[in-house]
């Protein structure tokens, strides 16, 4: 055989394993995000009000990472966190705590201290396909000054996207009612994320969150059913060409934040 021809048989043989290798990983990585979806589903099914507070984190956050200027790629990924930061409350050793409507014992916020571990260990088998899940979730209670938990980090080392979802957790931590605590004005969230900016969190993106511009989007989307400017699921591109694959399933936001 010719080696023109020969080189010509092997590259069009490499182009149809690589195809072929393409959509396999394309098949595998839909069932990641339908993985996530399920994961989502179940969050609602076992305890709907965290799944409504991490539709309205999501919403919020969503806004800061647009306002910050990150890409397609980051903006999900901050999603993903922001929607699964406290699946680890839902675990059986911390369910009863978190249902119980007295004023929570300082056992009882030891053991909620526990959950970010706990959500990044539920997370960790679709660490293939979505690597900084994990680390989010885990860290969406460490502070700037190196208080936090689990692991004490500091300042920058933390991730980006925990440092973002941070802010929107406790903005609705703070504004929206819990078993445990009473709802607040978002004039008194803004004046308790100011009194912690560089301590508890990230200064630049305090300055950002706490911005007019900002604060308006936030204050639209807690009006609204849907978070600010998010396209509905009907005009989302269809997923099925090879390698556009889908990063979480999006029906949540059709669900009121």
């Amino acid at each position: 055989m010719p080696s023109r021809l020969r080189t010509v048989l092997l590259a069009a043989g490499a182009a149809v394993y690589y195809l072929k290798a393409r959509r396999e990983r394309g098949r595998v990585e839909r069932l990641a995000a339908a993985a996530l979806e399920s994961l989502l589903n179940a969050i609602d099914a076992n305890d709907p009000a965290t799944g409504e507070h991490a539709r309205r984190v999501a919403a919020v956050s969503l806004i800061l990472a647009d306002a910050h200027g990150l890409d397609d790629h980051a903006r999900s990924s901050v999603e993903r966190v922001a929607l699964f930061h406290d699946v680890g409350k839902i675990h059986e050793a911390l369910f009863d705590i978190t249902h119980d409507d007295h004023p929570l014992s300082p056992a009882e916020r030891a053991q909620i201290a526990t959950h970010p571990q706990r959500g990044a260990d539920v997370v960790a088998p679709l660490s293939l396909f979505y690597p900084d899940l994990g680390a989010g979730v885990l860290t969406h209670h460490e502070r700037w000054d190196g208080t936090g938990y689990p692991r004490g980090l500091h300042g920058p080392d933390i991730p980006l996207a925990a440092r973002i979802v941070a802010l929107a957790d406790t903005f609705d931590a703070i504004t929206c009612q819990r078993r445990y605590d009473a709802a607040r004005s978002a004039p008194d969230a803004v004046e308790v994320i100011a009194a912690e900016r560089g301590r508890q969190f990230d200064p630049e993106l305090t300055d950002l969150f706490l911005s007019a511009a900002v604060q308006a989007r936030v204050h639209e989307a807690m009006r609204s059913s849907l978070p600010a400017e998010a396209p509905h699921p009907s005009k989302r591109k269809a997923a099925n060409a090879v390698g556009d694959v889908p990063d979480v399933a999006f029906r949540w936001r059709t669900v009121g934040v």
